[in-house]
């Protein structure tokens, strides 16, 4: 098979068995079609390659500038494509078993603080029921709903704008959430967002999304949601810089961990495969642990 057979191979596996989606795909095709042109250009294939092709390749693209959360997005890429070949008998080896992931110190989470999501929350409630055209009005208690629902569940901004209605379990105390890699998890939702949702449903028409929207996918588009969050940022006097829905995201973990909550449990709330993804917020627990010390430490004030 040519290097691009065993690449789409590949990628129709992770698609059907693995549920990845769409964008997902995409960056791998990329990364992939990148990785397969330098063996190429070194007189090598995807199936010839060794671990010393793999780690010139992570150098080239340390060369060319790219980061190393990005070379180490590829590796991720083509360590699991190798694992690919292997598992389906099309090499006896894999070269990436002993290439070392390029490292980056993770930059901590921009996040707002809990009166700032109030203010918000405040403005974005006010809008919602004040007086005007039924377009206007509509708009304003639908971005309100996803400011709640945001800031009640920290989902992912495209599990959110893809809500179905058959989400809303349980007299809306509950949503049943659609995550990466089709995963399935159930996230209680607090008492102003359930109250949110009863009076957004009450004002929409019949169909099976949440957020309806008339373009291709039938459901707001993260983007329009993105805008209209800034322009609420800009009238309630914050930055719209600081402000975007993965930061209201952050502000759900940190706020949740500030006020005690389990880090397992966050990661289970936020639809984390792997603990260490959460453990990105851990600067709140050493700041909560760093302040309990000094306040409670017999010696503190010597």
């Amino acid at each position: 098979m040519s290097g691009s057979h065993l690449i789409s191979a590949f990628l129709e596996m992770m698609s059907a068995e693995r549920g990845a989606a769409a964008n997902t795909v995409a960056a791998y095709r990329r990364d992939l079609a990148g990785y397969s042109g330098f063996l190429l250009s070194h007189g090598q294939t995807l199936l010839t390659g060794a671990r010393e092709h793999v780690s010139a390749y992570l150098d080239q693209l340390k060369r060319d500038g790219l980061s190393a959360s990005s070379s180490a997005r590829q590796l991720s890429a083509i360590r699991q494509f190798h694992r690919f070949l292997c598992a389906d008998g099309l090499r006896g080896d894999d070269p990436t078993r002993i290439v070392a992931s390029p490292k980056a110190r993770r930059p901590l989470p921009k996040v707002l603080s809990i009166a700032e999501v109030d203010r918000l929350l405040t403005t974005a409630e006010a809008e919602a029921n004040a007086d005007a055209s039924p377009q206007k009005q509509a708009a304003a208690l639908r971005l309100y709903l996803l400011l709640e629902l945001l800031y009640a569940t920290g989902m992912r901004v495209s599990e959110l704008v893809s809500l179905k209605r058959s989400a809303v379990m349980r007299d809306a105390s509950f949503l049943t959430i659609i995550g990466k890699g089709n995963k399935e998890r159930i996230v209680p939702v607090n008492d102003r967002a359930r109250d949110a949702i009863k009076a957004y449903l009450a004002t929409l028409e019949p169909g099976p999304f949440l957020f309806p929207a008339g373009g291709a996918d039938g459901y707001l588009a993260r983007q329009v949601f993105a805008r209209d969050l800034k322009r609420l940022a800009a009238r309630t006097g914050i930055s719209s810089a600081r402000v975007a829905p993965h930061v209201l995201r952050h502000a759900f973990a940190s706020h949740l961990l500030g006020g005690g909550a389990d880090l397992r449990v966050v990661q289970m709330l936020l639809g984390h495969a792997d603990i260490s993804t959460t453990q990105i917020y851990t600067h709140v627990l050493d700041e909560k642990l760093r302040t309990l010390v000094e306040t409670h430490h017999p010696l503190a004030d010597q």
